[in-house]
């Protein structure tokens, strides 16, 4: 048994190793991340669509908010799992919340990298990767199967 936890631990770190490598190719370090989470969030609350549906969420708790998106981004880009949250339950019953939004959100998401990534590479690796998560958000929340009948097509 304590050889199976050895090895488990082993093969975590060297997925952790493999991540940070990957990221430090592309010029991204928690310094990056930490500035991309400040960065984007301060143009959400700005934003004219998305500003109120956050504000109306997260008012009083933006702190704690803009810590976990970080924990979020640092697991996904470093591989450490550090973020244990549930983003779908997080989402679901958001007032104003639409599919729309979502489109919005990764605009304002790429045009931030625009401006802030340190490479070209990073960019793209982070809007692959948010449009994955916006993918699977918006199915999560807004998909329903039965529209996908053939028999209620005409």
């Amino acid at each position: 048994m304590n050889e199976h936890i050895r090895g488990r631990a082993a093969h975590s770190a060297e997925i952790q190793m493999r991540a940070e490598a990957d990221m430090a190719r592309m010029g991204v370090d928690p310094a990056f991340l930490e500035k991309l989470v400040n960065v984007f969030y301060a143009r959400i609350r700005a934003h004219e669509a998305l500003g109120p549906v956050f504000e109306n969420r997260l008012a009083g708790k933006w702190p704690d908010h803009l810590e976990k998106m970080k924990g979020f981004w640092s697991a996904i880009a470093f591989k450490t799992g550090a973020y244990g949250g549930k983003p779908v339950q997080a989402h679901h019953g958001v007032s104003g919340l639409n599919e729309d939004l979502f489109r919005q959100w990764l605009a304002l998401f790429s045009s931030t990298l625009d401006e802030i990534a340190p490479t070209q590479a990073a960019h793209d690796w982070f809007m692959v990767t948010a449009e994955r998560i916006a993918r699977s958000l918006t199915l999560s929340l807004f998909y329903n199967p039965a529209l996908d009948d053939p028999s209620l097509r005409r």
